[in-house]
């Protein structure tokens, strides 16, 4: 199906060329990188601008690279470009898992996982990842450069703390100095491109220390510090792992939709909960899949 409505199209070569139509159109623009998600809005009706700003012309946004001890994963890295990357794979496993589950490999190919994290639909495959690695979201505008820490990004399902005057230029994941091993569960109606459910992302780290987030199950990801202080103070055992899954309860909203009921995703997140914690422990336990 076409988009049956008119608006301009530019396509800047450069980040400032960019950054000034932004300036320019304001809450009117809309900036296109993979367009996955904004295609379909479009055809639908929703979200039409008055220009589309297509930036994929911005080379230096396609790079992943390490800067000091952080990791910058550009705009218009793709999650095909996360899956390809040995970077992505040796230093930030999570994400590297998560994202052979986001959609199809024709998704894969054009969504990028910044776009992901614009989108900030409940159901986003890269919030949790992001967020038990503390990331980072870097914005421009024709104000200058700002950044917003991820746990601040997620206002409210499909809202973040973006200004309509700026644009995301990269993502920075700071890297443990000290020894980590994460693990992504993803539940799904079927193997192959399906919408999540319910997700969880959990990050083991050197002296006992976890972070634990959440995603499909609220308006917006979650991290939940409760259950991370938990298993911080009282550390890993059959005993903890309960109480932390009935405490589970008490973080996270699911809702019942076309889906899933609310009680199937609330019973299954404990399970997924208690699935990444245990392989997260477990990996942490196995070198070669644990940086530093």
């Amino acid at each position: 199906m076409a988009i049956p409505y008119e608006f301009a199209y530019e396509r800047p070569e450069t980040a400032e060329q960019a950054v000034k139509l932004l300036g320019k159109y304001g809450k009117n623009a809309r900036i296109l990188a993979g367009g996955t998600d904004l295609a379909n809005q479009m055809k639908q009706g929703f979200r039409v601008p008055e220009i589309l700003i297509d930036i994929k012309n911005i080379k230096e946004w396609e790079v992943i690279k390490m800067v000091n001890n952080e990791l910058h994963i550009g705009s218009l890295v793709t999650f095909n470009d996360l899956r390809k990357s040995q970077l992505i794979r040796e230093k930030l496993n999570i994400l590297f898992e998560a994202a052979g589950l986001v959609a199809s490999t024709g998704v894969r190919n054009r969504a990028t996982m910044v776009g992901n994290i614009c989108s900030a639909v409940a159901c986003m495959d890269s919030a949790a990842p992001l967020l038990v690695h503390e990331a980072v979201i870097h914005t421009l505008s024709i104000d200058g450069e700002r950044t917003i820490p991820i746990q601040q990004w997620f206002v409210d399902n499909r809202k973040t703390a973006i200004q309509d005057n700026e644009l995301v230029t990269h993502v920075s994941i700071p890297i443990p100095e000290k020894k980590y091993a994460g693990a992504y569960q993803k539940m799904m109606r079927y193997s192959g491109e399906d919408l999540s459910q319910s997700n969880v992302g959990v990050l083991a780290l050197s002296d006992n220390k976890y972070h634990v987030a959440f995603g499909s199950v609220g308006p917006t990801p979650k991290r939940s510090l409760k259950i991370e202080n938990l298993l911080n103070t009282k550390g890993i055992s059959k005993e903890t792992i309960e109480e932390a899954k009935a405490m589970i309860e008490t973080v996270i909203a699911p809702i019942t939709d076309v889906r899933a009921t609310k009680e199937y995703r609330m019973h299954m997140t404990k399970v997924m909960f208690e699935r990444a914690l245990k392989s997260a422990v477990e990996r942490f336990k196995q070198p070669k899949l644990i940086t530093q």
